[in-house]
């Protein structure tokens, strides 16, 4: 298939340019490269689904949506979500950005480990959603031409451990707040009725994913 990456570029702006330099500042190589493909996967959907996205919005949120996962923007007792997307109102505020564009950002950074709602939300935290899934989870794996997958980790690689990798990132960001660890209460109320229900395992479909390594 031919690739459409020409068509995609990171945002030649004063806060794109900002962005990457906090960020790269505050992550390590595997969180930087990952956040990065992210924003190259969630503008190429965002390409296939015949979307008009913000790519600046869209690139910020990309960028910070695991900086709460850091040791310097990591709370006690909030989701790693919440932390990332703190950190990105934050910054935004500091440029000036209009607390509606803030919002945006914030709400795609918060929602980016729910399924099933941003999709139905603004293009920005749609896309970003959608990117996150293809990195980690493979999900849209299929609809990315091979040549599309090659350019995006040449640019930014993805390691042969990154499964693994990403695992551990998790963790080591969360292991001291599993308060915060909470979440689909649904699955919880139908293991309670169905014994032998088996919920999804977010690190099975991780490691068994399309992707390789």
């Amino acid at each position: 298939m031919h690739s459409t990456m020409k068509d995609i570029a990171i945002p030649d702006s004063q806060l794109a340019r900002a962005t990457t330099e906090f960020v790269r500042d505050t992550e390590n190589d595997l969180l930087f490269h990952h956040s990065s493909r992210v924003y190259y996967w969630g503008a190429l959907a965002g390409q296939h689904r015949g979307l008009k996205v913000d790519k600046e919005l869209l690139y910020v949120g990309c960028m910070f949506h695991d900086v709460g996962l850091t040791h310097e923007h990591c709370s006690c007792d909030k989701r790693f979500e919440v932390d990332g997307a703190n950190a990105a109102r934050d910054f935004l505020r500091s440029y000036g950005v209009t607390e509606q564009d803030i919002t945006t950002v914030w709400t795609a950074i918060a929602l980016h480990t729910t399924p099933g709602i941003p999709e139905f939300m603004a293009p920005e935290i749609a896309l970003l959603t959608a990117g996150v899934e293809m990195d980690v989870l493979g999900m849209g794996y299929e609809h990315f031409s091979e040549s599309d997958r090659e350019a995006v980790t040449a640019k930014h690689p993805r390691s042969a451990n990154f499964k693994e990798e990403i695992i551990s990132a998790f963790y080591n960001g969360i292991k001291h707040k599993p308060q915060t660890t909470f979440g689909n209460v649904k699955a919880d109320v139908i293991k309670d009725k169905e014994r032998d229900f088996q919920p999804l395992n977010f690190c099975s479909i991780i490691r068994n994913s399309a992707w390789r390594g």
